[in-house]
């Protein structure tokens, strides 16, 4: 099969297509052949050597994946072949045209949602669920901010709020995106360009501050997001790409909480939970994953480029 194989750490372009075999599911594992792979920021941070949990050279990249049953192991009978299922994981790589993976990061794929747009569930929406209900546990009524709602955990985000009943204001950087961040459920939308676009967004909430704020750009936003919080409002950081400095004031006078959070400290019933929640929103509808752009596997340098650029409308994925 073809894959996408990283020998040494280093830019986009040490990503290279290789002919390797097709793996062999054993006991409790499950083969699927991939139709499409999203692609996600944290990729690029493992392929470059600066991510906390470092791969084992050589490796095949990512996470998420799109595609059929083509095999299953012995105690993986839950799965057969020609069923159609979504990955949030893989044992050895979803860029390529087969992955296998534990049956626990195998899901099933309605006849509704495509192929690209299950391989834009994983990393996302699973994130965009946890951000806000196993973190920083909203309710319905309370408002949200969502930075960067036009990217794929930032429309994830907008979906799944507007589902449960929050207020959603997003910010974006392009008419565009906002016009996509408004579509997808949006409330309100602000360009992060605009000066005092904080100012506004807080003006909505009469002044009081936002409850729940996602923050994917923690370097950038972290301290002026503590001074647009509530009362005892919480900041959830979902990326950042430095660091910042803040005033500690801004949190001990609103009682507020910077919580983190990293898809890699979820424990597996609490990803059960998630899944569960993902599955009823595709059935109803309620989330529906936007692709922006379709690229071929052999273009996973390009991707890797293109998923860190300003200006993100939905997901980018490869297709093998």
């Amino acid at each position: 099969m073809k894959a996408i194989r990283v020998r040494e750490f280093g830019p986009p372009e040490v990503m290279r297509v290789e002919d390797v075999p097709v793996p062999v599911p054993g006991p409790g594992q499950v083969l699927v052949r991939v139709r499409a792979v999203g692609v996600n920021p944290v990729e690029t941070y493992i392929r470059a050597g600066a991510y906390t949990r470092a791969a084992s050279l050589p490796y095949t990249p990512g996470h998420d994946a799109a595609g059929v049953v083509e095999a299953a192991g012995e105690g993986a009978s839950a799965w057969k072949t020609g069923d159609r299922v979504y990955t949030t994981g893989t044992l050895t790589g979803a860029y390529a045209e087969f992955a296998l993976c534990e049956p626990s990061r195998v899901h099933p794929l309605p006849e509704e949602v495509s192929f690209a747009q299950g391989a834009a569930l994983g990393v996302p929406y699973t994130t965009a669920w946890r951000a806000l209900f196993q973190r920083a546990r909203v309710v319905p009524g309370e408002t949200v901010l969502v930075h960067g709602a036009s990217g794929g955990v930032g429309i994830a985000a907008v979906q799944i709020a507007r589902a449960a009943g929050l207020i959603v204001v997003g910010t974006g950087g392009t008419p565009e995106g906002l016009a996509l961040a408004t579509r997808e459920g949006a409330h309100h939308v602000f360009n992060h360009h605009d000066p005092g676009y904080l100012d506004r967004a807080v003006a909505l909430t009469g002044g009081q501050g936002f409850n729940v704020i996602l923050e994917m750009l923690s370097n950038v936003n972290l301290s002026r997001d503590l001074k647009a919080l509530s009362m005892q409002g919480r900041v959830v950081v979902i990326g950042s790409r430095g660091t910042v400095e803040i005033d500690p004031r801004d949190t001990m006078t609103r009682d507020s909480a910077i919580l983190g959070m990293s898809l890699f400290n979820a424990p597996e019933a609490d990803r059960a939970v998630i899944q569960a929640a993902l599955r009823a929103g595709l059935e109803n509808r309620s989330l529906r994953p936007v692709i922006s752009r379709e690229l071929p596997l052999a273009s996973a340098s390009e991707s890797h480029v293109a998923v860190m650029s300003p200006g993100a409308r939905g997901k980018i994925v490869l297709i093998p």
